[in-house]
């Protein structure tokens, strides 16, 4: 069974999202990373790189396959974990504490359409 935290956000393509104001900070599930192995590389997007919600925004790739990563929130990249450059096993070794990237989100009623815990439990099996 995959780790889920209460109080973040999901979307279907296994994104989490965490609210800090008008950020929104996302990195991968506990499923999605499970699912890929080891991840070997992470590309990421530049800071001020413009984002859509359900757009790709950069990708995972590991020893089994190369996954797209999608937004789940509209806005401008405000940050990039480039810790993940040098170490993307951070993201198998703590997927909720390797974020991948903060938004500086455009319109935070698409917070709205993500899934909560419980619901991504459902499809996340």
């Amino acid at each position: 069974m995959s780790k889920i935290i209460e109080g973040l956000l999901y979307s279907e393509s296994h994104e989490w999202v965490k609210v800090e104001g008008d950020l929104a900070v996302i990195g991968v599930t506990d499923f999605a990373q499970a699912e890929m192995g080891d991840i070997t590389y992470v590309d990421l997007p530049a800071e001020g790189d413009a984002v859509e919600a359900g757009e790709e925004f950069g990708a995972l790739e590991s020893v089994k396959a190369s996954s797209e990563l999608f937004c789940p929130v509209s806005g401008t990249v405000a940050a990039v974990n480039e810790d993940l450059e040098g170490a993307p096993e951070k993201v198998n070794e703590d997927p909720y504490g390797a974020w991948i990237i903060k938004v500086r989100m455009s319109d935070p009623s698409e917070l709205d359409s993500l899934l909560s815990a419980s619901a991504y439990g459902e499809i996340a099996k």
